[in-house]
């Protein structure tokens, strides 16, 4: 069930409820929520939602953070035409599979609890999700650098990034960065 809810947290968060913030990432992350209700409210299907909510994610989600901690210490093996061609695939990826998961009218809530900042320019904001009945203790870690992006997302003690990990690091072990594109573009092909 929490692998099941990792594969479409981050459409769950854009599409709760949201209240005024003095925190900046939170801020951030709840101008991120409103514009996404806006669009889920008006889509009609999953596709239609990928395809509207997929800038409104890529603003608020750093996926070249994500890409290179979900692939790990190997990352730096892959050519910069090799690292782009993965963050472009991580990122096909997170928004097709986790779209195509959320259900259309199922309108999650979201109670938000103070954030914390493990160090400088990085901060933790724990929430409370409350979908399709069901209550979710989820952490959405954002960093700082020209703007407040998430970098991670953890679901009842389950990080999205080191979920990846472990399913790509086998992927390199046995053929470097050739087999972790191939993996990706795999599963770009038949998101489940």
């Amino acid at each position: 069930m929490t692998l099941r809810l990792l594969c479409f947290l981050p459409v769950i968060l854009l599409l709760s409820d949201t209240s005024l913030a003095a925190d900046p990432a939170e801020q951030r992350l709840r101008k991120a929520i409103d514009e996404t209700i806006a669009i889920a409210e008006q889509s009609t299907t999953n596709a239609a939602l990928i395809k509207k909510v997929r800038p409104v994610l890529e603003r608020n989600m750093s996926f070249a953070a994500m890409t290179r901690r979900a692939i790990g210490p190997g990352w730096r093996q892959f050519s910069a035409d090799q690292q782009k061609r993965a963050i472009d695939l991580f990122t096909d990826l997170v928004i097709r599979r986790y779209g195509g998961r959320f259900t259309i009218g199922e309108r999650p809530r979201v109670t938000y609890k103070a954030a914390t900042t493990p160090a400088p320019g990085r901060t933790e904001i724990r929430t409370t999700l409350l979908y399709k009945g069901s209550n979710y203790e989820v952490i959405y870690r954002l960093e700082q650098a020209e703007d407040w992006k998430i970098t991670d997302v953890v679901v009842e003690g389950v990080s999205f990034v080191a979920n990846y990990r472990s399913q790509f690091d086998s992927h390199f072990q046995k053929g470097g960065p050739a087999a972790v594109l191939k993996a990706l573009e795999k599963a770009v092909e038949n998101p489940k």
